[in-house]
């Protein structure tokens, strides 16, 4: 099939239509609430595990992340109802499951690995991650995977160079670095 310059023009702007669609739909879909969200129990969750000792940080983590996913599952279902597409309806069922099954293995692998301390279980689900935000972004959008990478080089620097600091470093890091995707994509997308 041999197109002239015009018809392949008016193909790629059609594709750079749709990406943009795209893009404005998963901005408006609530991810960024869900990131930013996230990014706040990372941040006082990490810095909570780096000054606080004992059973009291379990209780923060454990409260801090029964909030964090009432409210994703709480925006998640309201702005479902927004979603008018069948097909974005049934990319959101299989971005959960992946992210679902990616926890399930992530969990598996602590289990059969068996970190010494905590700073290994928290660099594994780091990794973990870091490879769903890569794996989702190379499916929906480049932009989206342009920070997983020097999140992951940065969490291996500071376990290995910081390891005195690495909840608090973890806490900015990673936290602060969902919170500033999360406005990212609400500005840019």
């Amino acid at each position: 099939m041999n197109l002239s310059p015009d018809e392949a023009q008016s193909a790629l702007e059609a594709i750079q239509l749709m990406t943009q669609k795209t893009r404005r739909s998963i901005s408006n879909s609530g991810i960024t609430l869900t990131l930013f969200i996230t990014g706040v129990v990372w941040l006082v969750g990490y810095a909570c595990t780096q000054f606080l000792t004992g059973p009291l940080v379990a209780y923060i983590w454990a409260g801090l992340s029964l909030l964090g996913s009432t409210l994703g599952v709480l925006i998640g279902s309201r702005m479902g109802r927004r979603v008018r597409s069948p097909s974005t309806s049934v990319y959101a069922r299989r971005i959960g499951i992946f992210w679902l099954l990616l926890v399930l293995y992530a969990a598996a692998v602590i289990a059969v690995a068996r970190p010494a301390d905590g700073k290994q279980v928290t660099m594994l689900i780091i990794l973990f991650i870091m490879i769903g935000h890569f794996a989702a972004g190379m499916l929906l959008s480049y932009s989206y995977t342009w920070w997983a990478l020097p999140v992951t080089a940065l969490a291996l620097a500071g376990y290995y160079l910081l390891p005195a600091y690495f909840y608090l470093w973890m806490g900015v890091l990673g936290g602060g670095g969902m919170i500033a995707l999360a406005l990212y994509i609400r500005s840019r997308w």
